[in-house]
């Protein structure tokens, strides 16, 4: 019997064919995976972020502009990553003075440096409700490991509300200069208020 040959066309067939079964097992793979884990969105709608420093003049304000994720890698909590990220330029104290320095070289030096972010490298919780995250913070382009300690509510509802302060000192990141005629502390507190959501996943597990 005389063998046929496999034109062109139909070694690309029988190639598709082989490669194919691999492709669909990966994605069933990655499915069951993510499957595993809890999904959580982060709302806009409701939370905010906030920072206020102590000053002969009331300097305190909001950013309009920011993302923030939370992701596991297990339900455990403790593996729980939480990143921001926040437009520096979209600081709001509701002075546009104010506002022009904390945006100038002295400051955000916004032009050269338009995020401010925060990613957690740690996740350690202290109580029922409340964690402590370690994480690398990057202002003005200096990063620098800083601490945001946590409380969280509607445990077990699947959502619920992310509440977290965190100090630093201005000076540790280049933000030596004042602003004329008013006195500033060295002192800045960031506040976060957060809501979450989970939207696909397990529940998740915590350690108390």
């Amino acid at each position: 019997m005389k063998r046929r040959k496999l034109t062109l066309p139909g070694l690309r067939l029988v190639a598709l064919f082989i490669l194919l079964p691999s492709g669909v097992l990966s994605s069933v793979t990655q499915a069951q995976d993510s499957a595993g884990v809890p999904v959580f969105e982060i709302s806009q709608t409701g939370s905010t972020i906030q920072f206020a420093v102590k000053a002969s003049i009331a300097i305190a304000g909001t950013f309009d502009k920011w993302n923030a994720t939370l992701t596991f890698k297990s339900p455990d909590v403790t593996t729980a990553a939480l990143d921001v990220e926040i437009q520096a330029a979209s600081v709001d104290t509701g002075s546009g003075l104010k506002d022009s320095k904390l945006k100038s070289m002295d400051f955000f030096d916004v032009e050269n440096n338009p995020l401010i972010t925060f990613k957690s490298t740690k996740v350690v919780q202290t109580g029922g409700n409340t964690f402590e995250l370690d994480g690398n913070f990057t202002i003005r382009g200096v990063t620098k490991p800083e601490k945001l300690t946590l409380t969280v509510s509607g445990r077990g509802t699947g959502s619920g509300t992310i509440k977290g302060t965190m100090a630093f000192d201005r000076k540790d990141y280049g933000m030596n200069s004042g602003i004329p005629f008013i006195r500033i502390a060295d002192r800045v507190e960031v506040t976060v208020d957060l809501k979450g959501k989970r939207v696909g996943g397990p529940p998740v597990v915590f350690k108390q």
